[in-house]
């Protein structure tokens, strides 16, 4: 482990999650990213025996581990590093910046709608953390400047392929779905984010970065 900077090792609480499983409460984004980090060391430097690491916004699962309560003890003296990632699989997804909250978008913005298709496909992101549905991922890398409400009433039902904002997030729904984010662009080739036949099923997960190809129609 580095000796950089670290972070606090107190925000870091252990909850029993079944039998073989702990969810850690890292209490901040930044610390859930951090604790995800150091696991996955330990786990490749063989140091952790673990069957699956799921990070969220702030927790991480430990499933599929002999002793959990060993590990729940150890928790709380680790010093995590907050040390760069390494960068993950790159993906672009074609994209048609024609959803319905393209023009509500647009106005919060402050642009015009090509503008929002500019700005929005010239980000890089990257999967945080997946959940929700399967296959979906939360997208980071969205400015505070260009970050929405979501909708005050969600919809019933948002096609599959649907390119959403919200917060902090962007997102893509695998499957058609309720959703309350704003609905700007439609992956031109949803299925690619979700196919159980391959390994990992999932397009994007944690570390994916993603850029989004505007297709002009």
């Amino acid at each position: 482990m580095s000796t950089g900077r670290t972070t606090a090792a107190h925000r870091l609480r252990p909850l029993p999650a079944g039998p073989r499983g702990i969810l850690i409460d890292c209490g901040t984004t930044a610390a859930a990213r951090a604790c995800y980090r150091s696991l996955q060391n330990r786990r490749m430097s063989g140091l952790l025996e673990a069957e699956d690491l799921v990070p969220g916004a702030t927790t991480v699962l430990v499933d599929g581990v002999d002793e959990p309560e060993l590990l729940a003890a150890e928790l709380p003296g680790w010093p995590l590093a907050e040390e760069p990632e390494a960068a993950g699989e790159a993906v672009e997804i074609p994209v048609c910046y024609d959803g319905p909250d393209l023009e509500a978008v647009a106005a919060l913005w402050g642009v015009s709608t090509d503008a929002v298709a500019d700005i929005h496909s010239g980000i890089e992101y990257e999967a945080a953390f997946c959940g929700f549905s399967p296959g979906f991922a939360y997208l980071e890398g969205l400015p505070e400047r260009y970050q929405v409400p979501r909708r005050e009433s969600p919809r019933t039902k948002v096609p599959a392929g649907s390119v959403a904002i919200a917060g902090p997030y962007t997102g893509v729904y695998p499957r058609s779905s309720p959703g309350g984010w704003q609905l700007i662009a439609t992956m031109t080739n949803p299925g690619r984010l979700w196919n159980e036949h391959r390994e990992p099923a999932a397009l994007l997960v944690p570390g994916t970065r993603v850029r989004f190809a505007a297709v002009r129609v």
